[in-house]
């Protein structure tokens, strides 16, 4: 990708938590990028600093729906679906049609392009693994008819779409299955485990902690996870099967509680609720396969990533005055 046309990205699902990271790296690299949006759960906000930038454009448009016509591009890079159990849940049927017939939309116009493309996929496609770690070659263990399983098999569905197009159609895959992801610009109503519980100490609420707190999470901070993406794009020849992106440091639920505490001089009292359905037990994925293809791994400590995601909400709150949550009853442990 040198010049002119070959240097055009187009980023579905550009204007979200991690889409909106993933375009200031592109820019940064010299791109010309394509955001595609349609502002359901990404927000304008997260591309006000891009308002000048003339490599920069947004078209808002929902690619489960007729697509607009779109200039003929080099990337595509696929993370329209949202991503956090409650905006998932809220419209099941539309985040099953975003994974499946916008999947396939892009990858349509990935080869009518000869364009690149690469899915986020996610660890929800492992269920609640009965594998420890997951490694890529773990088929998972799904509940295919649960309130997660629009999501859950929605990814599972468009990675099919995708391989399938490569095997069928010679497009030129790249699949990336998403591990816990935290960082600036995350909603603090998006109910992740993260956001949460950083906006309730900040605030000095309750801090919910759903079931025992001992399940297990591993966090990775959004610049090491768009990193990976670029490695990811970047590697050139044809790799067979996906690619976990996330970070091997497995922490519970509880030990996240008590680092944010720490951080924050929290005085919140914890309360615990219910486990949502099919939340899983525990979550690590195994990165081999990254460190070995990519030469990825992630470099930014918990104690760093905590730190700039807490100022990031604290000058939230100090802006709004306020941070709407997700009330705790539909709140959920969410990755991606």
């Amino acid at each position: 990708m040198r010049n002119g046309q070959s240097r055009q990205v187009l980023v579905a699902g550009g204007a979200g938590f991690i889409g909106s990271h993933l375009c200031d790296a592109l820019l940064a690299d010299g791109m010309h990028v394509i955001c595609v949006d349609n502002f359901h759960t990404g927000r304008m906000r997260n591309l006000d600093h891009l308002r000048r930038e003339p490599r920069f454009e947004v078209i808002e448009a929902d690619v489960s729906e007729t697509l607009p016509a779109l200039p003929k591009v080099a990337r595509i890079f696929n993370l329209a679906c949202p991503a956090s159990p409650p905006h998932y849940q809220a419209d099941p049927v539309h985040t099953m049609l975003t994974s499946v017939v916008g999947t396939h939309q892009l990858l349509s116009l990935a080869e009518t392009s000869g364009a690149r493309f690469l899915l986020a996929s996610t660890s929800e496609v492992y269920g609640d693994p009965d594998m420890h770690p997951q490694p890529e070659s773990y088929t998972g263990n799904v509940n295919p008819i649960g309130p997660r399983a629009c999501y859950d098999e929605g990814k599972r569905s468009a990675e099919t779409l995708s391989f399938d197009f490569e095997r069928a159609r010679s497009t030129d895959i790249r699949v990336a299955r998403i591990f816990n992801t935290y960082g600036p610009r995350m909603r603090a109503d998006d109910g992740r485990v993260v956001s949460n519980v950083v906006c309730q100490a900040l605030s000095g609420e309750p801090i919910t902690v759903y079931g025992s707190g001992q399940q297990t999470r591993s966090f990775c901070y959004v610049d090491d996870l768009v990193d990976g993406l670029m490695r990811l794009m970047a590697c050139n020849g044809k790799l067979a099967g996906p690619v976990n992106l996330g970070n091997p440091a497995e922490m519970t639920i509880d030990e996240l509680v008590a680092a944010v505490v720490a951080l924050t001089g929290s005085r919140s009292p914890v309360v615990t609720r219910p486990l949502p359905v099919d939340d899983p037990r525990r979550r690590r994925p195994d990165i081999a396969r990254a460190k070995e293809l990519l030469g990825w791994a992630p470099k930014t400590s918990l104690g760093q990533g905590l730190e700039a995601t807490i100022a990031w909400f604290a000058d939230e709150i100090a802006v709004s005055g306020t941070t709407k949550r997700m009330e705790p009853s539909t709140a959920s442990l969410a990755v991606g």
